[in-house]
């Protein structure tokens, strides 16, 4: 699967990701944190992109990737939700535009879970994680309009389907 930016601006995109120490490193998470502000910070580079988009659901445009990383655009429909999941890989996120609801939960056994916070995730928000966790959440788009969000996760695309290592269903709250 080919990303859909330009070809240098993917090389430059994965060059900045680049660390001695892998994806599970603090320079790593730095280096993934200031992509994703430089992302953020030029909402009309990433929303005039040919993403798609699909009513109701979310779509991932996978933007770069390579056998260390995968930058990918979610376009967020109007009610729009991820399932309650953790990450068997680095999860850092931005905001390009709407807003998105970001849940956190904590497990109660392997297959379920009760939420503990929730926040409203506004443009120009970025957070990184790495999968020491546990770091469940589930993020939503409960707004009336379009959101798009960028990711980058510690995973090889062709490898993996998705970043998702375990999902959760809620209980309580």
């Amino acid at each position: 699967m080919q990303g859909i930016l330009s070809a240098e601006r993917q090389g430059a995109v994965l060059h900045s990701l680049r660390s001695g120490q892998g994806t599970l490193s603090g320079d790593y998470l730095a280096a993934a944190r200031a992509v994703l502000r430089e992302l953020v910070a030029r909402p009309q580079l990433i929303q005039r992109l040919p993403l798609e988009r699909k009513p109701g659901v979310y779509a991932r445009n996978l933007l770069a990737g390579d056998e260390g990383v995968s930058v990918w655009a979610m376009v967020w429909g109007a009610g729009s939700a991820t399932s309650i999941h953790d990450h068997h890989c680095s999860c850092c996120f931005g905001v390009v535009s709407g807003t998105i609801t970001e849940t956190w939960y904590r497990a109660i056994d392997a297959t379920r879970a009760v939420p503990t916070a929730e926040q409203q995730r506004e443009p120009g928000y970025v957070a990184c994680m790495l999968p020491s966790g546990p770091n469940i959440h589930r993020m939503r788009n409960v707004g009336p309009g379009e959101a798009i969000s960028i990711h980058i996760y510690g995973f090889d695309h062709e490898l993996h389907a998705s970043s998702i290592e375990t999902e959760y269903v809620a209980v309580g709250g």
